[in-house]
């Protein structure tokens, strides 16, 4: 599975670690930026990814930033984006197997990296169901 990661200055710690976490799986892990705490703009990143995404050149995205607001807010103004902000690992499965997010937003100033971890997991591990879940995700497309 191909993911593209990015973060603002705010994520960029928990970034690095998630890209480590990765590294132990069955990933391919590309880093969009940024590359340091110095202060960037969240949109550019959160674009990047984005289009990547929905480009079909990554099959999912991860983007952290301090609340996951803002990035979760950027990503989905790219067509073909389903940003989905989780908090907790039962949001983060539903996001798949219910919505089929594409991008997962964080907020690294709001979780610890333990959960942080846990709720990429969960993430990743999960797969759309389909089924009603289409029809409206259909819906969501036509927008």
């Amino acid at each position: 599975m191909k993911i593209a990661i990015g973060s603002d200055h705010g994520g960029f710690y928990a970034k690095e670690e998630i890209i480590k976490l990765l590294s132990e799986g069955p990933y391919e892990v590309t880093d969009m930026g940024t590359h340091s705490t110095e202060s960037c703009d969240y949109p550019d990143i959160a674009h990047q990814v984005g289009r990547a995404v929905a480009a079909g050149e990554y099959d999912l995205g991860i983007l952290i930033c301090g609340t996951g607001i803002g990035v979760s807010i950027a990503a989905n103004k790219v067509p073909g984006v389903r940003a989905a902000l989780c908090s907790d690992t039962y949001s983060a499965r539903m996001a798949r197997e219910h919505n089929d997010s594409n991008v997962l937003c964080l907020g690294a100033r709001v979780l610890g990296m333990g959960l942080m971890g846990d709720i990429v997991k969960t993430y990743l591990e999960s797969e759309f169901e389909g089924g009603r879940h289409a029809r409206r995700v259909g819906k969501i497309e036509s927008l």
